[in-house]
């Protein structure tokens, strides 16, 4: 996608071949910095701290992060303790464990000598795999826009998300975004309602940057406003990502997802999940079964902007010495999915629905 007309990917290799270069993403959308990455120390740190944040963006960094710790030493001892690191960084997104056993399952049964070039091979087809997967997210998922866009004859198809599922989240592309980014090049009339995604604001930093910069209309609102606007038939359509998803259809996300899908049942607004297949957990029956990650107290009592002077700073907004919790994911029940949009079709949110589309994981295979 593009920033100032300039197509980029969120991570990449750099000229020397082997530092890795990522956005970071904790300073946007007031400044544009790069940052590399040369430690696996360094990898699971940006995933920590949420340099890089979304799902399948998570899981891209952490594959080369498995190849920035087999550069330094090439050991079984480095590769297990270089896993054990990464996955102990973030326990929500199911893409990590997924990215992390993908990089074990290449380099494991190789001659030492031979496996920093394989993980570099393998987490560069990862990303390409993103990149391609998010695309047929986009390419499924944006029937759902036109078939809106003929009802509406003309009228601009308004579609709500929450947090980022956009190409900041992937290497490229995004998962919700997909559609709306095919829809605008397509020439549809579209328009985003961009949920400001409290506490860290993902939605109002994150998917308004990139919106912007793709030139797609868009209005960033507060969380509350999503059910007042599809009381008020001002929502079409409710597209959001997912971090990990039960095999039941069930789906973890950004905190306040499931209020969105409550409110979108309650005012017959179609809700749809875009996610590719690393995101599907098919080893839980139930998604509540998913563990949710407890992150720190300061990010619900402080808030980072930029002052007049340009300058970030970062305030307290909450009253001093109240204690705050911070849940970072909910889980909406399937029954409250409209459907499911993967890189092989849109499927119903129900075991039985996605093995429709992903016949390779029923029992007896």
């Amino acid at each position: 996608m593009k920033i100032d007309g300039k197509p980029y990917r969120t991570i990449w290799v750099e000229e020397n071949g082997w530092t890795v270069g990522i956005f970071d993403q904790t300073k946007l959308p007031h400044v544009f910095e790069t940052t590399h990455l040369k430690t696996v120390d360094d990898a699971a740190h940006a995933i920590q701290d949420m340099l890089v944040r979304g799902a399948p963006l998570i899981g891209a960094t952490a594959a080369y992060g498995i190849c920035l710790a087999l550069r330094k030493d090439a050991s079984d001892e480095m590769l297990e303790a270089a896993a054990e690191k990464l996955l102990a960084t973030r326990p929500t997104a199911v893409n990590l464990r997924w990215a992390v056993q993908e990089m074990i399952d290449t380099v494991r049964n190789l001659p030492r000598e031979k496996r920093v070039i394989a993980a570099y091979k393998r987490a560069a087809e990862i990303c390409d795999e993103d990149v391609e997967t998010c695309r047929m997210i986009g390419v499924h998922g944006l029937s759902l826009i036109e078939e809106i866009a003929r009802r509406k004859q003309g009228e601009p198809v308004n579609v709500l998300t929450h947090c980022n599922a956009g190409w900041l989240a992937t290497v490229d592309w995004g998962t919700a975004t997909s559609p709306i980014y095919q829809a605008h090049d397509a020439g549809i009339p579209v328009h985003v309602w961009v949920d400001e995604t409290r506490p860290r604001n993902q939605g109002a930093a994150l998917t308004a940057f990139e919106l912007g910069h793709e030139e797609v209309p868009h209005t960033i609102i507060a969380d509350n406003a999503g059910g007042h606007l599809m009381q008020h038939g001002q929502v079409d359509l409710c597209i959001t990502g997912t971090d990990r998803t039960a095999a039941n259809g069930d789906v973890a996300n950004k905190i306040g997802t499931y209020l969105k899908a409550l409110a979108a049942a309650d005012n017959d607004v179609p809700f749809y999940v875009a996610l590719p297949h690393s995101t599907i957990d098919w080893s839980l029956d139930d998604g509540f079964e998913i563990p949710i990650e407890e992150r720190g107290a300061e990010e619900v009592t402080h808030m980072t902007g930029r002052a007049k002077n340009g300058k970030l700073v970062t305030v307290d907004i909450a009253a001093p010495g109240s204690p705050a919790a911070n849940p970072a994911f909910d889980v909406t029940p399937a029954r409250l999915v409209s459907g499911l949009i993967t890189e092989r079709g849109i499927c119903e949110a129900s075991l039985e629905g996605l093995l429709g589309l992903y016949p390779e994981m029923t029992d007896d295979e």
